[in-house]
């Protein structure tokens, strides 16, 4: 058992590293290509701290696991919205400024229940999964069409998070193609050594995928709004939870689904629905003066402690 936690130690470190060198050489290709600072914040960053989410489950899926699959992808959600965005504000309150990043809630709660609606008979096949495809299409398309239209604040507030210092392409190329070896490698790792913690602790592969390796494949979102955080970033830190989470339902379950058609297994309506309830709670607390305060990080942190304590139980 030792031996598994070690090799599961090492992929999350190998998933971290490979997530932050895929989202460096994305951003500065992205920005190359005319891309505003807005659009690749909430899309190529959101997505880029995605991507251990997304080789994970891909993993977990051609290996017969589909517990891991999906419960990593629930799991990530709710971890997304209650622990790291809960934690996030409790280090400092959040002001969120930016027009797109409220409207991009109701869109993660309406893709939070159209992959309810769609897992309800317990599988999720090729046809929902290029459904999900084609909605990821779509929100990348109206997000990078209308991040142009933030206010002037908006704009410099990611442009000061993204840096334009000049280097070769190559490097950026490079760093994209180390970042996915990376991710393939550490995703291996965890999902085999996830299945044997599952084995050993006599607990199922659901409750792994949907603790363990869900809060590891997040730790580049957590790293990205505590620092967006502490830097007054409050929109770029709101902006990749709702995003990656977005990304999470319509990107990962619909690549996976499409690659192998998966089966719910393990994973409870309990689980799916405190999915949901994370969604619709960050709702009102984006309304509230659009600021996020302690006492409303609290609530987050406590609601999913509350729900890993019902998950254990």
């Amino acid at each position: 058992m030792m031996l598994s936690m070690l090799l599961a130690g090492l992929g999350l470190a190998l998933l971290y590293a490979g997530g932050e060198a895929l989202v460096r050489g994305a951003s500065r290709l992205a920005l190359r290509t005319g891309v505003s600072a807005v659009g690749v914040g909430l899309t190529v960053v959101a997505f880029g701290t995605s991507m251990p989410e997304l080789v994970v489950s891909l993993n977990a899926a051609l290996s017969g696991t589909t517990d891991i699959a999906i419960g990593n992808v629930v799991g990530s959600n709710i971890c997304n919205v209650a622990l790291i965005l809960g934690v996030t504000v409790l280090v400092r309150p959040i002001v969120v400024h930016s027009k797109l990043v409220r409207v991009d809630g109701p869109i993660m709660v309406g893709c939070s229940l159209l992959a309810l609606a769609m897992m309800a008979n317990g599988t999720l096949g090729r046809l929902e999964g290029t459904m999900l495809l084609m909605g990821v299409l779509a929100f990348t398309a109206f997000t990078l069409r209308t991040a142009r239209r933030e206010p002037e604040p908006i704009q410099a507030e990611f442009a000061e998070a993204t840096p334009r210092r000049p280097r070769p392409m190559a490097v950026d190329v490079l760093l994209i193609g180390i970042g996915l070896l990376t991710l393939v490698a550490g995703a291996h790792l965890l999902v085999g050594a996830a299945v044997d913690l599952a084995r050993a602790w006599r607990v199922s592969e659901a409750v792994i995928g949907l603790t363990i390796v869900a809060l590891g494949t997040s730790l580049p979102e957590f790293a990205t709004s505590v620092v967006a955080t502490l830097k007054g970033e409050g929109d770029i830190a709101v902006g990749n939870v709702i995003g990656s989470n977005i990304f999470n339902l319509l990107g990962i379950l619909g690549t996976t689904a499409l690659v192998r058609p998966l089966s719910l297994g393990g994973i409870a309506w309990l689980d799916l629905g405190a999915m949901l309830a994370a969604a619709i709670l960050l709702l009102p607390l984006l309304y509230t003066g659009t600021r996020l305060s302690r006492p409303e990080g609290m609530l987050l942190v406590a609601g999913y402690a509350a729900y890993v304590a019902a998950l254990l139980a």
